[in-house]
């Protein structure tokens, strides 16, 4: 199911999602290689939280070979989570590859940030 499945304050709440995504990607790739993240590439499904029944939503991404490349799950307590695969050396700092980049929080507070791992190359 597309987007259209979300209630509208999870739509509006779904895009800054993903403009705090797209922003990181920009900042932790090199100039001009980040993935271009749009919400409407997200599939998402209503899910049931198994804790207490209530309802949520999981989107995923995917890549041109069907891979899963995203995921962004809104929980039935309100807050969310989401990650987008980079998986490319750090722009900046050759001891570091960027694996992926995540927001977390609630309608009330976002966090940001990409996660690396240490690089092999020496």
């Amino acid at each position: 199911m597309a987007i259209d499945l979300l209630p509208s304050e999870l739509k509006e709440l779904a895009g800054r999602i993903v403009q705090a995504l797209q922003k990181e990607a920009t900042r932790n790739t090199s100039t001009g290689t980040a993935p271009r993240i749009e919400l409407a590439g997200a599939q998402f499904t209503r899910v049931v939280d198994p804790a207490n029944q209530q309802p949520g939503y999981a989107g995923i991404w995917r890549n041109t070979r069907n891979e899963r490349c995203g995921t962004l799950t809104f929980n039935s307590d309100g807050s969310f989570y989401a990650e987008f695969d980079l998986f490319c050396p750090h722009p900046r700092d050759a001891r570091w590859f960027v694996e992926t980049v995540i927001a977390w929080g609630n309608e009330g507070t976002m966090r940001s940030e990409a996660k690396l791992v240490p690089s092999f190359e020496e």
